[in-house]
């Protein structure tokens, strides 16, 4: 789980101190690209969390997820929708959901340990 975290913080570093500008008309497809990435990612940590982590299932996820987020504003592109606001939503409610999760998880083991502290 800590590898993970690390080599996020890692790519979020290499990218605030690289020059390399994205035009603006990729704008839409990199953040939704970047929301379904940390979708995944959270929900990785979530099934690390609860020792159902896969890690098959967490790349293909991360790979179809990415796809059917960036294919879904390019379709919406072309027929002049904004399909990519049900994938804003789908992706950043389920984002939320694994935080919490993943915050609940923590915030339990953390009251265990003191409770175990508390009973020697």
């Amino acid at each position: 789980m800590w590898l993970s975290i690390i080599f996020l913080l890692i790519g979020v570093l290499l990218g605030l101190l690289s020059d390399i500008t994205i035009p603006e008309y990729y704008s839409n497809y990199l953040s939704i690209a970047i929301l379904a990435a940390f979708d995944t990612l959270l929900g990785g940590i979530r099934a690390h969390l609860e020792r159902v982590f896969n890690a098959q299932v967490f790349l293909t996820g991360f790979f179809f997820n990415i796809t059917l987020a960036v294919l879904l504003t390019f379709i919406g592109a072309q027929l002049g929708v904004d399909l990519y606001l049900a994938a804003v939503f789908a992706f950043g409610w389920r984002l939320f959901q694994n935080i919490a999760l993943i915050r609940r998880y923590l915030f339990d083991l953390s009251q265990k340990k003191r409770q175990a502290k508390l009973n020697k």
